[in-house]
């Protein structure tokens, strides 16, 4: 039998409901002391009492603070498996190459860029509204898994090889807050997120991939006159004065120069002019899915790259690819963005790619949306996401729990 708490509504079996609700009013209680009496009462209880879940088993932190008795392995063996609409003949990414290449027209000067592999999680009715960003990280996560890298196949999920649902995320997640990985964001959540309905955004997926050793890089387009707005504190999490997308990224420290003609990463702008906003965007992604290719003949590839985290206001999406048409006698370059959306139903996607009709307006996006009066409001500040190789170890691990941005103007 089990009974709820009434001060802070943890279900806990009968035998401890007593200690634990006392605990609510002692001045000082030392928490090795507290996990100590928790496991014994656990020990003491009936064996005829279910044994206590995540959530039921709580400690005492320094503070106080009623949070969840929960270590790595705990969730690596309690984590669950996300349900997904699995797409055969060799997923997406595949059909979406397929497409392409039978829309392109002959004597068109026509060249498309593919990620790899990546399985779409769209939004179901629980999570509609505010999952968005949790589903875009595990279409990141279905990309990291199908590679041949086997060390990110180890680290990643305690090596469970598949991608977890949003409740084990969210633990994974709180995880990475008790172990020091943007800390001014987890304590905006108090370091609490399971069960709870609240929107993220690419800060939190940062530090929850950082975890792991992965090196998420968090690329920031705003206005020129946003760069005036950012307070720097260096070596430090920051509150910057302007609008943020998420909660958490209110905290990013913003580095690097102009991004415009820069190389703050690998994925610069090539123009040193202020040109539209639409066109850095899709300039940069553009430069990403390329990879320092000095030139790429025209047909559609699938790259070594991995998918983009694309966060604007309200919203975020994953980017899977870009097409680049050259336009005219000038050669003028168009682009469109690949994009995979969580709100849209797998089925439909799938059944739009296979019957080469309709799939346009599922996955192409073009420049002008960054561009109408009507978006500026939602556009005027857009985050990228995406994941470099390797597994960070040691000191760089370390500087990897300070959230930073690279900051790219228009």
């Amino acid at each position: 039998m089990s009974a709820l708490c009434p001060v802070c509504n943890v279900t806990l079996p009968l035998p401890q409901i007593e200690s634990h609700v006392n605990g609510h009013f002692e001045d000082e209680i030392d928490p090795q002391i507290a996990n100590d009496h928790y496991l014994a009462l656990q020990l003491a209880s009936s064996s005829s009492d279910p044994p206590p879940t995540l959530k039921e088993a709580p400690f005492l932190d320094p503070f106080n603070k009623i949070v969840p008795f929960l270590q790595n392995d705990d969730v690596v063996c309690s984590q669950t498996k996300s349900p997904f609409y699995r797409v055969e003949n060799g997923g997406l990414i595949s059909l979406l190459k397929t497409c392409l290449e039978s829309k392109t027209k002959p004597l068109e000067c026509s060249t498309s860029l593919l990620s790899g592999y990546v399985d779409h999680f769209q939004s179901t009715n629980e999570d509609k509204g505010w999952g968005c960003g949790w589903r875009n990280i595990q279409m990141q996560c279905s990309h990291l898994l199908s590679r041949r890298d086997q060390e990110v196949k180890r680290v990643l999920f305690g090596g469970s090889n598949f991608v977890p649902d949003i409740p084990s995320l969210q633990w994974w997640l709180e995880l990475a807050w008790r172990s020091g990985f943007d800390v001014s964001g987890g304590l905006h959540f108090d370091k609490r997120i399971y069960g709870c309905k609240k929107w993220i955004g690419t800060t939190e997926c940062a530090a929850l991939l950082r975890s792991f050793g992965l090196r998420a890089r968090v690329v920031d387009f705003a206005p020129e006159k946003s760069r005036s707005m950012y307070l720097l504190v260096p070596g430090s999490a920051v509150a910057p004065k302007r609008r943020a997308y998420g909660p958490m990224d209110r905290y990013v420290v913003i580095k690097g120069g102009s991004g415009v003609g820069k190389r703050g990463d690998s994925h610069g702008s090539s123009s040193s002019s202020r040109i539209s906003k639409g066109a850095v965007l899709m300039e940069w992604v553009w430069n990403y899915f390329l990879d320092n290719r000095l030139d790429v003949s025209s047909g559609v590839h699938i790259t070594n790259k991995g998918p983009l985290y694309f966060q604007h206001e309200g919203h975020s999406r994953t980017i899977v690819g870009i097409q680049r048409r050259l336009q005219g006698t000038t050669f003028t370059p168009q682009y469109n963005l690949l994009i995979l959306d969580p709100a849209d139903f797998t089925r439909g996607i799938e059944k739009a790619l296979v019957d080469k009709r309709g799939w346009e307006g599922y996955l192409k996006r073009g420049a002008h949306p960054l561009t109408c009066p009507e978006y500026q409001k939602d556009y005027d500040e857009i985050q990228m996401l995406y994941v470099d190789n390797g597994i960070a170890v040691g000191e760089e691990l370390e500087q990897l729990k300070t959230i930073d941005s690279h900051f790219v103007e228009f």
